[in-house]
């Protein structure tokens, strides 16, 4: 009788035991990174650089997820990925946090926990300049908080389980390969205006290289088809997200309304000389965003 009672407790307290190791394993996971030296650069307060950190947040991305004010979004609607995705009041957040946990959420994908972040696109601004990072958190620091409630986000045990096998892989990883920039500033002036606008813009779906990506469904384009757009059909399809002959382009017919007719004809014409010249080059292959 005695056994009996012992099997069955034991297979009543088995879902309890998976799902605990699950949990354990997947936090481990999460805090198995390492922050970079703490962000010490000068936060400033002047008109102008508060503006240049409203434009790196606009074409960034910032408030397309994060909502037109700031004020934090919940994504249950439009992304069944996680359990609950949400994106914070990042007026609120910005204030709440010091400088260096703001960049290590920003630039190293992680969070002011201590953890990798999940969902925070945190490769697409690893590029971004100390003096970038610094306007950026100027302005958010600066923008009203908006009065709005979002719930906490939720991971989900399967989510979590796709961490621990390595099918998902956390943001401070895919921050830590993000290409480097390799252009020279002084030699060539537009090229590397441009590839820092491609490299802090459009790595986010087109690939850490914007040579394209594979990994997730849809796969996207190399970007190096720029070179056979007309500048001015280039700067048509990233502002609309409508290519040449009226074609929906999927995502960017979301995100780009909201991101790119800020940019300036300058940082148009840099961004479509820098992904034109990458035509000739090969695409780098064994790149784990674009797998055979």
């Amino acid at each position: 009788m005695r056994i009996i009672f012992v099997i069955a407790a034991a297979l009543a307290l088995a879902p309890a035991l998976g799902f605990g190791g699950v949990y354990i394993l997947s936090e481990a996971r999460f805090r198995d990174v390492k922050r970079g030296p703490a962000f010490d650069h000068p936060i400033p307060t002047d008109a102008a650089s508060i503006e240049r950190g409203r434009h790196i947040a606009r074409t960034r991305g910032c408030f397309g997820c994060h909502g037109q004010n700031l004020e934090g979004k919940n994504f249950d609607e439009q992304w069944d990925w996680p359990e609950r995705a949400v994106a914070p009041n990042l007026a609120e957040y910005a204030r709440k946090h010091d400088p260096a946990a703001m960049e290590a959420a920003i630039r190293q994908g992680i969070g002011a926990n201590g953890k990798a972040l999940t969902a925070m696109p945190s490769f697409n601004f690893t590029r971004l300049t100390d003096e970038d990072v610094a306007a950026l958190i100027a302005f958010l620091r600066a923008a009203p908080v908006a009065d709005s409630s979002v719930p906490k986000p939720k991971l989900g045990w399967a989510v979590r389980w796709s961490f621990i096998t390595g099918a998902e892989r956390h943001m401070a990883y895919w921050a830590q390969r993000v290409p480097p920039l390799r252009i020279d500033a002084e030699q060539e002036p537009v090229l590397a205006a441009g590839e820092y606008l491609a490299m802090t813009m459009c790595n986010e779906c087109h690939g850490l290289d914007v040579r394209g990506q594979t990994l997730f469904p849809p796969p996207t384009p190399d970007l190096a088809i720029a070179a056979a757009i007309p500048r001015d059909d280039f700067e048509n399809i990233i502002e609309t997200g409508v290519g040449m002959g009226g074609r929906n382009l999927g995502l960017m017919r979301l995100v780009s309304p909201d991101r790119f007719p800020a940019l300036s004809d300058d940082e148009v014409d840099a961004l479509h000389a820098y992904l034109s010249s990458r035509a000739d080059e090969p695409v780098p292959e064994n790149v784990f965003w674009r797998p055979e």
